[in-house]
């Protein structure tokens, strides 16, 4: 029960961290259709920005996490305006190219910036304590403020997109953009608007997990699967899908890996039965990487246009 219960709240921090990514992300590709292939290396750059912000410049770390989301909406502004709204004419192989491109540039900037290696990108210290212990277990706090921030996050970003004139403006133009823009909106200010949240979404998200899962130059590769993972098994376009298949990625995987059950061990009272088998003795950990990989095939099997999404 303590693995479990610790399983659960780390599983959950994690996901709702993943949401913040996969929440900006959904956005872009719901207003503009497009799979923003650079998405993640804006989750590095907020780590590198806070980093930079709080650390070297000695501003401390609520400077950093204000100052990097804002710096990431900065370059999403100038990526959307210089760039991204050039290459829509192209139809949609011009910005996925145009986007993955631009993510090998972003992680290259950032090499040579600030290096291979690893930054000591570190909690702050009026977060780095025990919150709670249960049953010999201690819950960081700052753990527990990543998670608050997320959930705040999800609620501002309900309540806008329900109750706002903004966010009833930017659903009527997923499916009526010609009404919307017969109204006289302006949808090219609009579809940048939710790029530069989808940056800032993903700068924010970075600057929260760069202490506790590492900030350098591979952080953006390490999580762009899993990332892709989510959007395909929530749904292309569902945001409450990206939730959902994010608390779900993060809970499953953190189980597996905190375990130190073999899959004979899990069968309970069929255990005899996986006696001869060689793979059931191995421990569920191993085959924590593989979680995401076997979401994702059988949500492809299975439900194609994903749990949530619209769009086969």
């Amino acid at each position: 029960m303590d693995t479990l219960a610790l399983g659960l709240f780390n599983g959950v921090t994690y996901g709702m961290l993943m949401f913040l990514m996969a929440a900006g992300l959904t956005l872009v590709f719901s207003m503009l259709g497009v799979l923003n292939f650079a998405h993640t290396a804006f989750y590095m750059l907020g780590a590198y920005f806070s980093y930079t912000f709080a650390q070297l410049l000695g501003l401390g770390f609520w400077a950093g996490l204000v100052a990097a989301p804002l710096c990431c909406a900065l370059l999403g502004a100038a990526v959307e305006r210089y760039g991204l709204r050039h290459v829509m004419r192209y139809g949609l192989l011009g910005p996925l190219l145009f986007t993955f491109a631009l993510d090998f540039v972003l992680v290259e900037v950032v090499t040579l910036v600030w290096g291979k290696q690893p930054v000591a990108y570190q909690v702050p210290a009026s977060l780095d304590f025990a919150l709670f212990t249960f049953h010999g277990i201690e819950y960081s706090a700052y753990r527990f403020f990543a998670l608050s921030m997320s959930l705040v996050v999800l609620a501002s970003l309900f309540i806008m997109l329900k109750t706002t004139r903004i966010g009833v403006t930017v659903r009527a133009s997923l499916s009526h953009p010609d009404v919307v823009n017969s109204l006289g909106h302006n949808l090219p200010a609009l579809r940048a608007g939710v790029f530069v949240l989808g940056a800032a979404l993903a700068g924010l998200a970075g600057a929260l997990a760069g202490n506790l899962l590492g900030t350098e130059p591979g952080m953006a590769n390490q999580l762009g699967t899993q990332l892709f993972i989510i959007i395909v098994v929530g749904g292309l376009g569902s945001l409450a899908g990206a939730f959902v298949a994010s608390i779900l990625l993060g809970v499953l995987q953190t189980l597996a890996i905190s375990t130190g059950l073999s899959w004979a061990e899990l069968l309970g009272p069929l255990q005899q039965w996986a006696a001869g088998v060689d793979a059931l003795a191995e421990p569920v950990s191993r085959f924590a990487p593989l979680i995401p990989f076997a979401m994702v095939l059988a949500v492809l099997l299975f439900r194609p246009r994903g749990l949530m999404g619209q769009r086969e």
